[in-house]
């Protein structure tokens, strides 16, 4: 229990809620106690960033800087990005090499997943990649480009049919793309997660 306009339980324990004995929470550090909102957020732990992955990086944008070069911006979702590094950009398989890469325009030794980075890249044109295109390390594991996949789709709400051909268009990442639903596997019962029907 807290309160913001009189600042009970928020940063320093309150003398209004005598009968409040605090919370309790298990953590992997052990167990943690206590009383305010900012006891809360101290006991909250940071999530274990995937850096072991092979390098997926959507770009959200290419930049041309002069007296620098082609700059590509975005997000590191998995893996590390290092200056020196060979990375491929999919699909536009485009090959090429990290000079710097840098973040609030503060140079990095590494881009780890969670940061959003711009990397100069050489001999690269702002007309090779775009936007939607995925960087990964030429060496591990690197991004491919797919003809077909699964997917679970939750339909939320729809006026029509969805069937075999309907062409819906994809929002992943930063990449906007259309596609056709090939064949439909199965229909799957919403609350329990079971199989209803099959091919249907």
């Amino acid at each position: 229990p807290i309160s913001g306009w009189h600042g009970d339980n928020m940063i320093e324990p309150t003398t209004n809620m005598g009968w409040y004995k605090g919370w309790k929470k298990e953590t992997k550090s052990g167990e943690v106690t206590g009383k305010t909102l900012l006891d809360a957020i101290d006991a909250i732990e940071p999530p274990s960033r995937p850096t072991d992955k092979p390098l997926r990086l959507p770009l959200q944008d290419v930049y041309k800087i002069g007296g620098i070069g082609t700059v590509p911006v975005g997000r590191v979702e998995t893996g590390t990005i290092k200056a020196g590094m060979v990375v491929v950009f999919a699909p536009a398989n485009v090959t090429t090499e990290v000079k710097s890469v840098e973040m609030h325009h503060e140079q990095l030794e590494a881009g780890l997943p969670g940061d959003n980075v711009g990397f100069n890249v050489k001999n690269v044109s702002v007309k090779d990649i775009r936007r939607g295109n995925v960087c990964g390390d030429s060496k591990k594991d690197p991004p491919k480009e797919a003809a077909s996949f699964k997917a679970q789709v939750i339909v939320m709400n729809h006026p029509g049919q969805i069937g075999n051909g309907y062409a819906p268009v994809l929002d992943f990442h930063t990449a906007h793309h259309a596609c056709k639903f090939d064949t439909l596997l199965e229909k799957i019962d919403r609350r329990s997660g079971t199989s209803v029907a099959d091919l249907p």
